[in-house]
């Protein structure tokens, strides 16, 4: 049986695919020309999507403490996302 490659079974792997694939759900169901079945599975969709997404970024979060302090990563701290100020 071939293993996977730690990519392959990672959700940070396809976090940018998971994040657009919800984007275009997002847009499709606010254009409101769905069906209340078509929303019904949308959203269910969605909601998938997001845990994955979720998933995702607890993993990449958990995976840069462990690099800042591969001893303690209980320790590591939170970052500040860059600023966007001109």
């Amino acid at each position: 049986m071939p293993k996977k490659s730690p990519t392959e079974a990672s959700p940070v792997a396809h976090f940018e695919q998971s994040l657009e694939e919800l984007e275009q759900l997002v847009e499709k169901m606010e254009t409101g020309d769905m069906s209340l079945e078509q929303s019904l599975s949308a959203y269910e969709r969605g909601v998938g999507l997001y845990r994955q997404c979720q998933q995702a970024l607890e993993q990449a979060e958990l995976r840069v403490r462990l690099l800042s302090d591969p001893a303690r990563p209980e320790t590591a701290e939170p970052f500040d996302p860059p600023s966007h100020d001109g």
